[in-house]
């Protein structure tokens, strides 16, 4: 099972070799550090509505936006707040917390696609005490 998922990966990763070669523009490239074997992908599109947005969280995950319509403030604790349009992209590392996600529009929806590489198991996200680094418990 474990040579068969390595062969598709692989396969897969010379698809998107072939495709990449074609694409128009590179919009982020984030060299990785090796990753534990419990790791995973996890894919999710996300609708906000007019004016929303999240309390200061954190992923502890590699963490990739990409814009899909609308336009979102963020803003990781330290860094500087960007609004994303459609097409832009936004990244976060493990040890980012997410200060600001929300959407600048009081009056138009937005939707992003989100890329996660997280530990097995581990929640998505979990919510920090006043933008500090420190967790609170969650359960």
């Amino acid at each position: 099972m474990k040579c068969w998922i390595r062969s598709h990966a692989l396969a897969t990763l010379f698809s998107l070799t072939a495709l990449a070669g074609a694409a128009e523009a590179q919009l982020l490239n984030v060299p990785l550090p090796p990753l534990p074997e419990n790791q995973e992908v996890l894919v999710l599109e996300v609708a906000l509505a007019p004016g929303q947005g999240s309390a200061p969280h954190r992923h502890s995950a590699h963490v990739f936006v990409y814009m899909l319509e609308g336009r979102v403030d963020m803003q990781v604790a330290g860094g500087e707040l960007v609004t994303l349009s459609p097409g832009e992209v936004f990244y976060e590392n493990p040890n980012d917390v997410h200060m600001v996600s929300r959407n600048a529009s009081d009056t138009e929806p937005a939707r992003l696609l989100v890329h996660i590489i997280k530990t097995i198991g581990v929640p998505v996200s979990a919510p920090v005490s006043d933008g500090s680094d420190r967790l609170l418990d969650h359960r």
